[in-house]
């Protein structure tokens, strides 16, 4: 209890920050909860596999087309607002799945999913950006911390229960408490006081939608201090995207457990994401190594995922998958930590917008070129997972011999950046 009270004093004493993070736990959870009962339907009315793996494809893609447009909104307009506008939307997109009632409104599914993922991929980088802004000094790395905790436990329960739901009370009872949940979440936000600061300059440039988006990329292109965090995720995630992709078929090949198996996979996943940022904080105080650890721990989740490709017992496994997540989470935590402490305001929605941008894109590749190789036949399962795992390894490597060295080089040259902050 100890080791958590930090984490817990950022909650009872930030009011400003507990609100969004309220919010956002509603939110994350509504992201998972709806999965299966939208995986139902479609089964319901098609009995397509294609078809079902089109809801994914039209997940990452529209959240990907999105992103742009996304980050020029979060820095043109008051971020508050936009999350609230962005839970309603998505409140009254997920309640109108009730409509479809029949093959022929099968249409509705992929065109509210691409709807529920634009708000997403607005809300997203307006919380994102607001977080430097509500948290002063070491507060920042905690309030991360607690809300990649917060995303690990629901990602490990989100689904489940929203399945459990589903087979209990039917797809449309989820939809009503999904939609009904993202419109609660903002009366958290509608409490919250979040600072936004803009100067006269950078609103005359946002005035022209194609001209702010451009000068967000030549922003991020011009500032190598920023541009290196703001790469890991994608980095990483080009191949670790598609070792996740391949726990479906280790769950159901090697251990032969199905969807259990696949539970306690993923929920090693989600307990590792949590742990590995904790630990980070705990043993790696010192942020100018943050650029080099990213690589470190990309070469770290390789080696777990190549042993892992050597196993037969779910035991194993879950433990390989865990501690190869720590190495994820840490990523995760340590370059939105730097983007949003080098990022100046007025830019921070257009940086997390590309950020996430790339790491949508990386994913979709990752795991389309991961499911083509295993469609083809190219290579066995545990061929395929040692060699993206190598692949990640070998990453890390070009990552700590390329890009952080660039950072060591540049460290002096990083400028701070100074942002007005509240606690109240």
């Amino acid at each position: 209890m100890k080791r958590l009270r930090p984490y817990l004093d950022v909650l009872r004493h930030n009011h400003q920050f507990r609100r969004v993070w309220l919010s956002q736990i509603i939110s994350n959870f509504g992201d998972w909860f709806a999965v299966l009962a939208i995986y139902s339907i479609v089964i319901q009315y098609s009995e397509s596999e294609f078809l079902l793996g089109l809801v994914i494809v039209i997940k990452f893609l529209s959240f990907a087309a999105a992103s742009p447009f996304a980050g020029y909104v979060a820095d043109r307009f008051d971020r508050r607002t936009l999350m609230i506008l962005c839970d309603f939307g998505r409140g009254g997109v997920v309640l109108c799945f009730l409509l479809v009632r029949d093959p022929s409104m099968l249409w509705l599914v992929y065109f509210l999913t691409a709807m529920q993922m634009a708000f997403a991929a607005v809300f997203e980088p307006a919380k994102q950006a607001s977080i430097p802004n509500i948290t002063a000094g070491d507060e920042l790395v905690k309030a991360n911390i607690i809300s990649n905790l917060s995303w690990s436990i629901i990602f490990t329960t989100g689904m489940g229960i929203g399945g459990l739901v589903t087979a209990w009370l039917g797809t449309d009872a989820v939809f009503i408490i999904n939609g009904t949940g993202y419109i609660l979440s903002t009366w958290f936000i509608f409490r919250a006081t979040i600072p936004h600061t803009r100067d006269a300059v950078t609103m005359d440039s946002l005035r022209n939608p194609v001209r702010g988006i451009a000068d967000g990329y030549r922003f991020l292109f011009s500032n190598p201090h920023i541009l290196r965090p703001a790469m890991a995720k994608g980095t990483i995630t080009f191949f670790l995207g598609a070792l996740v992709y391949l726990l479906i078929l280790v769950s159901e090949d090697i251990l032969l457990m199905g969807s259990i198996g696949l539970g306690l996979l993923y929920a090693g996943r989600g307990f590792g994401t949590a742990v590995g940022p904790v630990l980070v904080r705990r043993y790696v105080t010192d942020e100018r190594k943050w650029v080099t650890m990213m690589g470190v721990v990309m070469i770290s989740a390789g080696s777990f995922y190549m042993i892992l490709g050597f196993q037969q017992t779910v035991v194993w496994m879950v433990l390989l998958v865990f501690l190869a997540h720590c190495g994820s989470g840490a990523n995760w935590v340590m370059s939105t930590v730097l983007l949003q402490k080098r990022s100046p305001d007025a830019f921070r929605g257009r940086i997390f917008s590309s950020e996430w941008l790339l790491f949508t894109m990386t994913h979709a590749l990752s795991v389309t070129m991961a499911s083509f190789i295993m469609e083809m036949g190219w290579l066995e399962l545990r061929q395929a997972i040692w060699l993206y795992a190598a692949c990640l390894m070998g990453a890390g490597v070009i990552w700590i011999m390329t890009v952080a060295r660039s950072e060591a080089r540049q460290r002096t040259e990083i400028p701070p950046v100074l942002e007005p902050q509240t606690h109240s």
